[in-house]
């Protein structure tokens, strides 16, 4: 074994120290651009997922597979297709009619978020609550008497209220202020709060003038709410090369990107619609993916075979790799370790720092990396984390108990940004890193799959800001209420709390979190040692208990 090891490295020390551009590296080095330049150009629009330009660069990735001459495994030849929920729309069968007059939506008014589904039709006085017709609320008494009560949520409360307006026998609750504090009541696509038991809808201002001038009047009014859920489509794109092998080795990197910030996921936050070219994060992953591709096809061997993948909405919370995990296109037994790529295309020339993530996964990356970090001929410096997860895609196999690689060169000022541009990638360095992992993948045991061993786990991405933790794993492509638990940390406070694996987080202390965007933000309002309730769904039975951060 040790033997193997020092001839392996070795190779690799002479691959790292190749300064100038050799005859057979000229095609990688050129490819590397063709790849880079297509794909992080203006024409893609960014890649956001489930776009035209995202489908462009799908096609491109497609073509490169076949001139290769990988086979398809997808489920539609190389594509893998899957759904996107993108939260919430007002479906164009929303209607709300008050005496012949038909309400434009979104001007004269619209349903909040909690709103039910339904109709009626009834003739009601806005100031007298029956049963079997539509209830009204005026926000003005009830947001001046708690305009100094820090703890006032008025969505919480509404749907409280429109509960209770439902169990008296209302048939939708209708909301409007004729008061001059400011409600800030939205219809939120995002949001995905528990649902009311009937349709509740806000009248804006210029519709309260239209209809409700005398609060006093018999309405004739017929309504309707239709809210569906807004849905995109990514597509993972699978290659595979089948050399008859027990085993396979996957290699991975994310192909989409911001588009123009769309998502919220810029740094940019000053409302400008631009173009966010991603060629770093992560043209220069996926260019590195099809390069090594080509590498592997062109190598006779019959020792493993080799899976390429190229995941889609990888921005949105990893949903491409997660889809692929959880709906693989292979035997997952058979998968030796999974290497990820994501923006590798900034290697800094002076102090060539590589990190390596995934480091703690098997016991055989310390036997590989700690001989080569030793050799004073290496090509870069390696920094290590042992972590399995992290915010990029290798998490997804992490979590199926697969030992994985993570490369990456660091953050840089354009990331995020709209300058993340072709001309700015060291290409000399990427071809580098291509190098160095095909050379790792060589150096490995193809026969056994390695040994894997559980690591820390780190946080994916937020926006948030916050200072304590749960130790879980949230589950960022699940579209109900709540935080879907995909993991739990031992030892950190929601395993001694008894959260499980699969249990869904409704609420920390005060603050619903109907999403992972408002736990994060939930989290952010607690500091270490403090002790709170946590509301959670476990199969059909809500629960709490107490958690100590």
């Amino acid at each position: 074994m040790r033997t193997y090891i020092t001839i392996a490295l070795s190779a690799l020390t002479l691959v790292g120290n190749a300064q100038k551009l050799k005859k057979a590296d000229k095609p990688i080095f050129t490819n590397l651009q063709t790849h880079i330049s297509f794909l992080a150009s203006d024409e893609l629009e960014g890649r956001r997922a489930g776009t035209e330009g995202e489908k462009k660069a799908q096609e491109y990735i497609v073509k490169q597979f076949e001139a290769i001459g990988l086979s398809p495994k997808g489920n539609d030849g190389f594509r893998q297709e899957f759904d996107i929920n993108d939260g919430k729309q007002i479906g164009s069968a929303t209607f709300l009619i008050i005496n012949g007059n038909e309400l434009k939506v979104n001007q004269d008014f619209y349903p909040l978020t909690f709103s039910a589904n339904g109709s009626t039709e009834a003739a009601v006085s806005a100031t007298l609550p029956e049963k079997g017709v539509p209830w009204f609320i005026d926000l003005k008494e009830y947001l001046e008497e708690n305009k100094d009560n820090p703890h006032f949520d008025l969505s919480t409360e509404l749907k409280n209220k429109a509960a209770k307006a439902a169990e008296k026998g209302a048939t939708a609750f209708i909301v409007y202020n004729t008061g001059t504090i400011v409600d800030n009541l939205k219809f939120n696509p995002k949001d995905r709060p528990e649902m009311a038991p009937i349709p509740v809808l806000y009248i804006t201002e210029t519709g309260r003038k239209k209809v409700l001038s005398d609060p006093e009047a018999t309405l004739d009014m017929k309504l309707k709410v239709a809210i569906t859920d807004k849905i995109r489509k990514g597509a993972n794109i699978v290659g595979y090369i089948d050399n008859g092998a027990s085993s396979t080795v996957v290699i991975g990197a994310h192909f989409d990107h911001l588009g123009y910030g769309e998502d919220g996921n810029s740094m940019v936050r000053t409302g400008e619609k631009l173009i966010h070219n991603g060629a770093d994060d992560n043209a220069s992953g996926t260019a590195a993916m099809i390069e090594l591709a080509r590498y592997f096809k062109n190598k006779k061997e019959t020792k493993q075979n080799y899976l390429f993948l190229a995941f889609s909405a990888e921005e949105l919370g990893l949903n491409g790799s997660k889809y692929f995990a959880d709906n693989p296109t292979i035997d997952l037994k058979s998968v030796n370790y999974m290497i990820n790529m994501d923006m590798v295309g900034r290697l800094n020339d002076s102090t060539k720092v590589l990190t390596v993530g995934g480091f703690g996964t098997s016991p055989w990356w310390s036997q590989l990396f700690t001989k080569y970090s030793s050799d004073k001929k290496s090509y870069f410096t390696l920094k290590y984390d042992s972590s399995g997860t992290g915010p990029s895609d290798h998490t997804s196999f992490y979590r199926k108990d697969i030992p994985v690689l993570f490369f990456f060169t660091g953050l840089h000022s354009d990331y995020h940004r709209p300058s993340d541009d072709a001309d700015k990638i060291n290409y000399m360095g990427e071809l580098q890193i291509v190098k160095f992992v095909s050379s790792i993948v060589d150096a490995t045991p193809a026969y056994n799959r390695l040994v894997f061993t559980k690591t820390r786990e780190t946080q994916t991405t937020t926006s948030a800001r916050f200072s304590v933790s749960m130790g879980i794993m949230p589950d960022y492509t699940y579209a109900g209420t709540g935080v879907h638990v995909d993991g739990v940390t031992e030892g950190r406070p929601a395993q001694k709390a008894g959260i499980q694996k699969n249990d869904v987080i409704l609420q920390l202390g005060d603050f619903p979190t109907n999403t992972v965007e408002a736990y994060m933000q939930a989290l952010g309002k607690f500091k270490k040692g403090d002790k709170t309730t946590v509301k959670y769904k476990r199969g059909e039975a809500v629960a709490s208990t107490e958690v100590q951060f």
